[in-house]
């Protein structure tokens, strides 16, 4: 079979020297590039192919965040290619997720496409390296250094839609999705756990109002008190959201006192 690769790099050299190796192999056909992981999605659902080299580094969408955009019935097999990190590798290799890392010898690469011609035989593929790729995802973010988050990318149907942290007014939990709204009341939807979104938010910025509410301190602008001991807050898009109990008195200390 003829292997049709996508790549997705946003390093010029490093998009060509891939792309330099795959056309000496007569059974790989590249079926385009992308420079950032916006392209890659829109790329990969377009072309459909049947593999997708993805730099694990990349600004806005990283390769990790493509997979997870990714309309899952267009998923291909999946290799990542990174400059050496840590974290990232362990949790590759426990998880049995390709990776490969720069600069990537003419020898490794062909392994990884022989590794994903096989894989393509098998039916259940597409489902047990999402899942795999999932778990390598949690494992990173727990593992790694915590870096907090500035933007947050968010799938609407075609598009994906960059939602500045700062521009966020609150966060709510509904089951397993996540309401994020914005000051100018905004609605975007994403699948993650709220206490894992927390814990890349910045704690001085972001602070829990209940067990399924998270707002932007610098979007409140009115807290009411309520029978009981606790209150209401109204952000500056006027949402309103209620404060728990427990949650009430950290409100009291963190933003009721001076």
């Amino acid at each position: 079979m003829v292997l049709r690769v996508v790549i997705a790099d946003d390093e010029r050299p490093a998009r060509a020297f891939l792309t330099s190796l795959l056309r000496d192999f007569d059974d790989v056909e590249v079926a385009g590039e992308a420079t950032n992981g916006a392209e890659a999605i829109e790329l990969i659902e377009q072309t459909r192919p049947d593999m997708a080299l993805l730099d694990l580094q990349m600004p806005e969408l990283d390769g990790l965040e493509v997979v997870r955009l990714l309309n899952k019935k267009h998923m291909p097999i999946i290799a990542f290619v990174t400059a050496y990190d840590e974290y990232a590798v362990r949790a590759f290799e426990l998880n049995a997720v390709d990776y490969m890392l720069k600069p990537v010898s003419r020898a490794r690469l062909r392994e990884a496409i022989n590794r994903a011609i096989e894989r393509l035989e098998r039916d259940d593929v597409r489902q047990e390296q999402t899942s795999r790729i999932e778990k390598a995802v949690v494992q990173i973010e727990n593992q790694a250094p915590n870096k907090l988050l500035e933007r947050i990318p968010v799938r609407k149907r075609d598009e994906i839609v960059i939602v500045p942290v700062a521009r966020i007014a609150a966060v709510e939990a509904d089951g397993e999705l996540l309401h994020i709204t914005t000051d100018r009341n905004e609605r975007h939807t994403i699948t993650r756990a709220l206490k894992d979104l927390e814990a890349r938010l910045d704690p001085q910025q972001f602070i829990r109002l209940s067990r399924s509410a998270l707002v932007n301190l610098e979007r409140i602008e009115t807290v009411s008190p309520m029978p009981g001991g606790t209150y209401v807050v109204t952000l500056s898009n006027q949402q309103k959201l209620p404060v728990s109990r427990q949650r009430s008195k950290v409100l009291r200390e963190q933003l009721l006192k001076f």
